[in-house]
């Protein structure tokens, strides 16, 4: 196959695309980023200009039109994916769309039977899993380093969702949106924790809101609601028998931001980073085996992060190795990284967490259901 064209809706400088995907794309030689379309023309022109490219629009039907998008990005807020994908699905395009795929799970639905349906390929942006630290924390998983996982135990922080906001970021208190500290960082790090350690069999959450409002800084300090439970709170038991928690905070926190310990019969393994957003920050790799007194750092081999160009940083890296894996998916045929099937999983189990605080009462999860 040759070069994959890649058309970005809701590629405006400075946003989510502008410093994930096409760094990345420029770093990844099996795409050429085509084509970009923001709601203004006066945006689309800027990120034109940016970014090089000549196809800039201000809609994203001219986007889907222009023969040399293979792969379309859909970066936008949660609310307009619905309408967005569905129209990339029906122009037969490969989809690539940011976590979370919809607003709920029947929107997930929806979406991945109208993909199935059309035969189209997709791709989901769940790029933790290709932390070049995680995917060696599984092989020493796998090799017995630690001997059987017996617990495991996660905390972080959202960094964002805190006591102040500015306008344009109101809508993350805002649970109707989408884009919440559960569905946002908090399932980021699930989802990374389930890929290495396995699936919840039973599962009890506690959604609490620790704060009732926000300021608006650049509206006259305007204090607004907060309907987004900020205080979330998971322990459930994996399907290999491991209990597991994790609790994650919405702003940050004055002592540690994200720490994740994976206990075996054997030895233990520490990863933390100063940044509670686990699919884009640096993480640190610690370990301990036998007779260890204590954890110490360990050096994770350049092999696990082959796939990631070099000079990448931030959140680029690991958009970047899904990209690699998505365009060997594409020549070969294979199916390796996350798509829409597998995102409808992970809106079933945010339907789970939601169940279970509200009921009060943990959830059995006996595994997904096809949508």
């Amino acid at each position: 196959m040759s070069t994959i064209g890649v058309g970005i809706i809701g590629g405006s400088p400075g946003g989510w695309a502008s410093i994930s995907h096409i760094p990345a794309l420029k770093a990844v030689p099996d795409f050429e980023l085509r084509a970009v379309s923001t709601s203004r023309q006066e945006s689309a022109n800027a990120a034109g200009k940016e970014f090089g490219i000549e196809a800039a629009f201000d809609n994203h039907a001219d986007l889907l039109a222009h023969p040399g998008v293979h792969v379309v990005v859909v970066a936008v807020k949660v609310p307009h994916h619905r309408e967005l994908i569905s129209a990339a699905i029906d122009a037969g395009k490969t989809v690539y769309a940011e976590w979370p795929l919809a607003l709920n799970l029947a929107e997930a639905t929806e979406l991945t039977r109208r993909a199935e349906a059309a035969g189209v390929r997709t791709a989901i942006g769940l790029q933790g899993r290709y932390h070049p630290e995680l995917r060696y924390v599984r092989r020493l998983i796998e090799d017995g380093r630690i001997g059987r996982v017996i617990g495991t135990t996660m905390v972080g922080s959202g960094m964002v969702w805190g006591p102040e906001t500015t306008r344009a970021h109101a809508y993350w208190y805002d649970r109707t949106q989408g884009a919440t500290p559960l569905t946002g960082a908090a399932l980021h790090a699930v989802d990374a924790l389930n890929v290495t350690l396995g699936e919840f069999g039973q599962l009890s959450a506690n959604l609490v809101l620790g704060r009732t409002q926000v300021t608006v800084t650049d509206d006259g300090n305007t204090v607004i609601p907060v309907t987004a439970p900020d205080q979330i709170s998971l322990i459930g038991t994996l399907d290999n028998g491991a209990a597991a928690s994790v609790f994650y905070r919405g702003g940050t926190s004055r002592g540690d931001n994200f720490r994740w310990e994976i206990n075996g019969t054997d030895g233990d393994l520490v990863l933390t980073a100063p940044w509670g957003n686990l699919q884009v920050t640096d993480l640190t790799l610690q370990a301990g085996f036998g007779k260890d007194t204590s954890v110490s750092d360990i050096e994770v081999p350049a092999a696990y992060s082959a796939d990631i160009p070099a000079g990448l940083t931030g959140p680029a890296r690991n958009v970047a190795a899904l990209y690699t894996h998505l365009g060997r998916d594409l020549r070969e045929g294979t199916r390796t990284v996350p798509d829409f099937a597998y995102a409808h999983t992970r809106h079933q189990l945010l339907e789970a967490i939601d169940r279970s605080s509200a009921e009060g009462a943990a959830q059995t999860l006996t595994g997904p259901t096809p949508a």
